[in-house]
């Protein structure tokens, strides 16, 4: 159920209200728009006289929401989500509500020298955050399965060369305590429905980076989203990475028809992963304007320094001179759009 409250609401009259909506054991959700204020109602509402809470003095309008996820319904908060990642006496990257960011970097992390050499490239190009795989998670259990620990500490060290902040992808709830300096946790495709492991990143105060799932409706995608803001983490940022079809000739399909959709439904920040939804690094570029044209509060770009001797997805990495003319590319498409 959501509540609008009328303009020139005073906060004492606000919070008299709020308070009697918890005494009904309601959680209470405030959105602050530049005119309204939208107060989102979690729980058991059956019970709840809507037609007394329409006819308050500072109550515009009062309905139930129908969709299953909640926090993070734009009808819950009309304004769009800003996230904000970086330390603190830092510049602070931000991502949605018209602040777009990209992120770039080998899909799993191998050397030192490697993540140095890529780091220093992608942001010579403009790219706002590091990405870096340390702990992979594959098909085949013979394949690269990443440096874990020792990978994260590399990309500490390339963090600490370049000011970037840093995303990686976690697997297991048990490994929260070494994502202690990581910047944005991210949730792979493969975990999308790993409903524990959400619970617990809905308990810190972190940045979450969720890709949606090989074949995930965009509601359950969201109904991902929501077991994080549940837990009180109200810092997500969606990643449309491509879905199964029966396409062979790319690795996915990029559904870029996710991109407006989900903005319509949601007030959280939705990026493209052009990289993991081709599979091939020819189509990266196009795909990435695409996607600007579409809307997407950013991107997520692998990047390689010799893509033909990656350990892991190669044949979809940009090399740092590629990655500078996509950068280029994105950058006109972008500046057209924003002028429309």
């Amino acid at each position: 159920m959501i509540t609008v409250l009328k303009k020139g609401t005073t906060e004492e009259q606000m919070q008299t209200l709020i308070a009697w909506l918890r005494e009904q054991n309601l959680e209470v959700h405030i959105s602050r728009g530049s005119e309204l204020t939208v107060l989102g109602l979690i729980g058991d509402t059956t019970h709840v006289d809507m037609d007394l809470i329409a006819s308050l003095d500072i109550v515009d309008s009062c309905k139930r929401v129908s969709e299953p996820f909640k926090k993070c319904s734009r009808k819950f908060q009309p304004e769009d989500t800003v996230i904000e990642i970086g330390m603190a006496g830092t510049d602070k990257v931000r991502i949605g509500g018209g602040n777009f960011a990209v992120i770039a970097g080998p899909c799993s992390v191998e050397t030192e020298e490697q993540v140095l050499c890529v780091a220093k490239a992608v942001k010579a190009a403009g790219a706002t955050l590091l990405r870096g795989g340390a702990f992979k998670p594959r098909t085949s259990p013979y394949d690269f399965q990443g440096l874990k620990a020792d990978g994260i500490e590399l990309l500490l060290e390339a963090k600490k060369a370049t000011g970037m902040p840093i995303v990686t992808e976690i697997m297991n709830a048990a490994h929260l305590p070494l994502f202690e300096d990581v910047d944005v946790i991210q949730v792979g495709a493969r975990n999308i429905q790993n409903f524990e492991l959400l619970k617990e990143l809905g308990k810190i105060n972190k940045p979450i980076l969720l890709k949606r799932g090989l074949a995930a409706t965009m509601k359950e995608f969201l109904m991902s989203a929501e077991y994080i803001m549940a837990g009180g983490n109200e810092k997500v940022i969606l990643c449309e990475r491509g879905i199964r079809t029966y396409e062979t000739f790319t690795r996915n399909t990029l559904d870029l028809s996710a991109v407006p959709m989900l903005h319509e439904l949601s007030h959280l920040p939705i990026i493209v992963d052009p990289s993991h939804a081709t599979g091939v690094k020819t189509l990266v570029a196009p795909m990435a304007q695409a996607a600007v044209a579409a809307g997407c509060d950013g991107l997520m770009i692998e990047v390689h320094n010799d893509p033909t001797r990656a350990l892991c997805d190669g044949a979809q990495s940009l090399t740092p001179e590629q990655f500078a003319d996509t950068m280029r590319r994105v950058t006109r498409i972008r500046d057209v759009v924003t002028t429309i």
